[in-house]
């Protein structure tokens, strides 16, 4: 089996990638695979078990809170934005009075994403300009505020940063401490994720690390990308750093019921489609923080991803939590062939730890 995992990893380099890592937890034990360069200059190896960028995969923690809360009868799902942040959410056709709970942790809000406001022009130029600007979670839903909504709440499906920005601004609104605080206290500490942290703005990963690249323009240099961008890199939709080992802890915990009561584990799997264009295989849904996709063998696997200039992380566990894989991409193609040959190969590789049974 390790053979085929270090295989699939090097299918990812070869289609490009320069450096990938790989860790999948099974019951006979732990596989781990490393392919390319640990940086374009120096060529030294892959880190092992280094520190990664979560991205958007940060989401699952900030909803698991939020279900925390909802088992703890402090905040109910059906709740409304305007309810638990008066007047946050309204301009250009944006209404916080029809908006739950719900809607936020499961991309159904119709919010625009304020993502678009902070890198409207993608190229090397606005990287280096602004990446070490930081805006606080209110002024990310200031921005978005100023677009109207993609389709009343509750009627269809879209992915949208501005809806987790949110999240956590209710989690320190209902409890009187930060989104961080709360994932240290409710998740980090009880799992002993020593090695995940909530850096904020902090740019800095610690050692050891791969270094990220993201080619800004076809046929363009790969840009040496590890410093993020922190006008969407520093908040409750994708700020969180941490290691595979520990990633695969805390999607294994999450879906064995370690986390949640059975009720809030049972809302989070709760799932609606996902468009076919969203860039999601065939068959994904959504829950809340956590997305259902199928497995070429049959049933599915649970997971997220995150992505940021010059980084994939996918996180993905069995329904039952019997075999969890943590895969990181680091560098990303400006060419869109070039870039989805490296998504399928992706998914492939994804696809094949989940589906061994040994």
């Amino acid at each position: 089996m390790g053979w085929s995992v270090q295989r699939d990893a090097n299918a990812l380099h070869d289609a490009g990638v320069t450096g990938v890592t790989v860790r999948l937890e099974t019951p006979r034990g732990t596989v781990t695979a490393r392919s390319g360069v640990g940086d374009l200059v120096t060529r030294r190896p892959v880190s092992k078990d280094g520190y990664l960028r979560l991205g958007s995969t940060t989401k699952t923690f900030v909803a698991t809170v939020v279900l925390q809360l909802v088992g703890e009868k402090r905040i109910s799902l059906d709740q409304t934005v305007e309810q638990l942040l008066p007047g946050v959410v309204s301009g250009a056709g944006n209404d916080g009075r029809t908006i739950t709970v719900r809607d936020l942790l499961q991309h159904t809000s119709g919010l625009p994403d304020y993502i678009y406001d902070v890198f409207p022009d993608p190229s090397a130029q606005t990287y280096f300009a602004n990446r070490w600007r930081a805006y606080t979670p209110k002024e990310l839903v200031a921005l978005a505020m100023r677009h109207e909504p993609a389709f009343p709440a509750g009627t269809n499906w879209a992915y949208s940063n501005t809806n987790y920005v949110l999240a956590g601004m209710i989690i320190e609104k209902i409890t009187g401490r930060t989104w961080e605080q709360q994932v240290h206290n409710r998740i980090l500490r009880p799992l002993g994720l020593e090695h995940t942290d909530t850096p904020g703005t902090w740019p800095f990963l610690p050692h050891p690390h791969t270094a990220n690249y993201q080619q800004f323009t076809v046929d363009g240099p790969m840009v040496d990308t590890t410093i993020p961008y922190r006008p969407f890199d520093s908040g409750a939709d994708g700020s969180m750093t941490g290691t595979a080992r520990d990633l695969n802890r805390f999607f294994t915990a999450l879906v064995n019921g370690q986390l949640l009561r059975p009720a809030e584990l049972a809302a989070m799997q709760t799932t609606v489609p996902v468009p076919q264009d969203s860039g999601h295989p065939a068959g994904t849904r959504d829950g809340l923080g956590l997305f259902f996709t199928p497995l070429s063998c049959g049933g599915g696997y649970l997971g997220h991803g995150g992505s940021g200039f010059g980084y994939v992380i996918r996180v993905a566990t069995t329904t039952v939590g019997r075999r969890t894989i943590t895969v990181s991409a680091h560098s990303r193609s400006a060419d869109p062939q070039t870039a989805a040959r490296q998504e399928d190969t992706l998914r492939s590789l994804i696809d094949h730890a989940l589906c061994r049974t040994t």
